[in-house]
């Protein structure tokens, strides 16, 4: 704690002071560039990995970076979804997986969690479309290769659970939003950027053995199984 009280301490002495322009401007209002959905590990920082400045991005945090299906849970992730497209006008969101991720580690063993963490257990539940498809397609994959597939289906599980929400299915039909499914590989600083669509990332991986250079993001078109660097 004493460590957070000198980090606040130094916040209120030089960082708010060097910026205090920009948080007078942010007290009035807020106009985000995008909605970054990730997940609730404590090594991702959403505005450290896109170097952006408080304002700048509306953000959904919880186990998994998960996303319910319209109307299947009570949580704040539809409230905040829908505020972020309609209040706010954002026209561009992220879903932001990671390599390593506890949640999706806990989802390939879900039946341990019903007695020590029942609430995770319960929520999810709400990955089990990706549980489900790894478990009958991936059968051949094991350890951390298991793991990384599980991870990325999952940004797409999620990506679809995303599109059940009217308000999204509605902007997206007229062309006013755009969905992008990201995975932070924490030991490396890359990004890769994923298609929207899905794909069989089984081939890909078989077919790609690219070291991923350091501060980089990198795209996967899931058309061609090659991996290129967006500049």
């Amino acid at each position: 704690m004493r460590k957070l009280i000198r980090g606040l301490q130094e916040f209120q002495s030089n960082y708010f002071t060097s910026h205090r322009e920009l948080f007078e401007k942010l007290s009035e209002e807020q106009r985000p560039r995008a909605l970054f959905i990730t997940c609730s590990d404590s090594r991702i920082d959403p505005n450290l990995l896109t170097q952006t400045e408080p304002g700048e991005l509306f953000i959904i945090r919880n186990a998994g970076n998960i996303i319910p299906p319209y109307g299947a849970a009570n949580g704040g992730e539809g409230a905040a979804i829908e505020y972020a497209v309609v209040a706010l006008g954002v026209k561009q969101i992220i879903i932001c997986g990671h390599s390593n991720c506890g949640a999706m580690k806990g989802l390939l063993q879900i039946g341990k969690l019903t007695e020590e963490m029942p609430l995770v257990y319960d929520w999810l539940k709400h990955a089990e479309a990706t549980r489900r498809l790894i478990k009958e397609n991936y059968q051949n994959y094991e350890g951390k290769e298991l793991l990384d597939a599980t991870i990325e289906e999952n940004v797409f599980t999620q990506i679809e659970n995303l599109r059940t929400y009217p308000v999204i299915h509605s902007k997206l039909h007229r062309g006013e939003l755009n969905i992008y499914g990201w995975v932070y590989k924490i030991e490396t600083g890359g990004v890769f950027v994923y298609s929207m669509e899905r794909c069989n990332i089984q081939a890909i991986h078989d077919d790609i053995e690219l070291p991923v250079p350091e501060n980089s993001v990198q795209a996967a078109n899931f058309n061609t199984p090659r991996i290129s660097t967006i500049s």
